[in-house]
């Protein structure tokens, strides 16, 4: 139980350690902290974090705070400074392109946004309300969502694939206050930015169907400093460069996967995020946009394969980026004759995949994808924590609990659920795993 494990956790003494950034994830494991559990008790046992390089974003030092979690130092105050400051440093530079559709620079996307938080402000929303999006991956759905963050509200993120009924429920358990639907002028007003957010506010609920006990998936607060934890540690551990990143993102923004791991970091380094929702040939995308990294999850890449292979335009893609999220990667990996007709596909890329949850916004373990097993999901990254629950926990097998500044507090408004999945700084994946002695976490069947 949740209770017992928390017991034990607090029941020992956490060394006072000092995480520093190294440069990126080396090969072999991400850090020799990683491999040293820090606290152990019959049906508990965690194990450190692993730094990270900080990149551009200059957040990679890692202090452990009073309540035993690893903070990164000198964040941003809100998302919305860290974005406002990357606008001015790369004005002219395309932010999103929707191939078929708009492209806009950094200057464009920002004045659309803030005219939208204007549109939304005359509405009457204002701080800490809630803002619905609920339309199709494109340049409209960014805009949208940075109008809406803009406004000084909490974007909340609504898949475009649920049905009309699911869809509903979900609007009415997050009681937004407004939606951003796929029809229509967006909300249109003198431009404005609210700039009174702090590390600890709301910035983002999403809703995951893992943790759901009844009709209505669970949303998932995030936080600022979740999310600003979250990008830093992707620019850090993957070495996102500066120098102009154009990123073909095939996973859906309305997710962790798409949104906080994908879109944002790019953003963050002044890159390009490339939306291709309706494109015939994405082989030729790859071409005609000058794609040096792609993201999607394994399935996606498998059913692309016959194309790229067809026309063999993936010389110029550096990164190919792979989300799993939760139990996906065991039950859909990406397995090695995945990796290896990508790596024939894209010779010169690096291969990784990212674990994580809605909960843990999106990432907690990543992994290079050369020569590993089937069944790895990764070595924890970025001020992430990890812990095993069960019996077994002291001989390395157990369920996967995760902690860091990037994981959630709790759910909105489900106190069960919350009370349920989180003990106290841990989160409880449900996931079954064993943890070797190097630190790499793969997964096993439960039992």
């Amino acid at each position: 139980m949740p209770g017992e494990d928390v017991e034990v956790l607090m029941g020992q003494p956490e060394p006072d350690t000092t995480a520093r950034s190294e440069g990126g994830a080396p090969e072999r494991g991400p850090g020799s902290e990683a491999r040293v559990p820090i606290t152990s008790g019959p049906e508990f046992r965690a194990f450190r974090s692993s730094p990270v390089g900080s990149g551009v974003l200059g957040c990679g030092q890692l202090r452990r705070g009073p309540d035993g979690v690893l903070r990164y130092g000198d964040l941003h105050p809100a998302l919305t400074e860290l974005l406002d400051l990357r606008v001015h440093a790369f004005t002219n530079r395309e932010a999103v392109v929707e191939v078929g559709g708009p492209r806009l620079t950094y200057r464009e996307l920002w004045h659309s946004a803030s005219r939208i938080a204007g549109g939304l402000q005359g509405h009457g929303i204002g701080y800490g309300d809630r803002v619905a999006v609920h339309m199709p991956t494109g340049a409209r759905w960014v805009q949208a969502f940075l109008g809406a963050l803009l406004s000084g509200a909490v974007p909340v993120l609504i898949p475009d694939g649920l049905g009309a009924d699911l869809t509903a429920r979900v609007i009415a358990d997050s009681r937004a206050d407004f939606v951003l639907g796929p029809d229509g002028p967006l909300p249109d007003s003198t431009a404005y930015i609210d700039d009174g957010a702090a590390l600890g506010d709301p910035a983002l609920l999403c809703y995951t169907g893992a943790a759901a006990r009844g009709p209505v998936p669970a949303g998932v607060e995030l936080t600022n400093e979740n999310l600003l934890s979250a990008v830093s540690s992707m620019v850090g551990a993957l070495g996102l460069p500066a120098d102009g990143v154009r990123n073909l993102v095939l996973l859906p923004l309305a997710h962790a996967s798409g949104c906080v791991d994908q879109l944002l970091p790019t953003f963050a380094v002044g890159g390009t995020v490339v939306l291709a929702p309706g494109a015939r040939s994405l082989a030729d995308v790859l071409v005609s946009e000058r794609i040096d990294t792609v993201s999607a999850t394994p399935r996606i890449f498998a059913d692309l394969l016959p194309a790229f292979a067809e026309r063999r335009s993936g010389a110029g893609v550096r990164r190919v980026s792979k989300a799993c999220h939760r139990s996906e990667r065991a039950a859909a990996p990406a397995s090695a004759p995945l990796t290896a007709a990508l790596r024939a596909l894209f010779p010169e890329a690096r291969q990784w995949s990212v674990w994580g949850a809605t909960e843990t916004s999106g990432i907690g373990l990543l992994v290079d994808d050369t020569d590993r097993t089937e069944a790895a999901l990764g070595f924890a990254f970025g001020g992430t924590e990890l812990a095993l629950s069960g019996p077994q926990a002291r001989q390395g097998r157990g369920e996967l609990l995760c902690r860091g500044p990037n994981v959630s507090r709790r759910y909105w408004n489900n106190p069960d659920a919350t009370v349920a999945r989180f003990s106290g700084t841990w989160f409880h994946t449900g996931d079954f795993v064993r943890i070797d002695t190097d630190g790499l976490v793969y997964a096993e069947p439960a039992g």
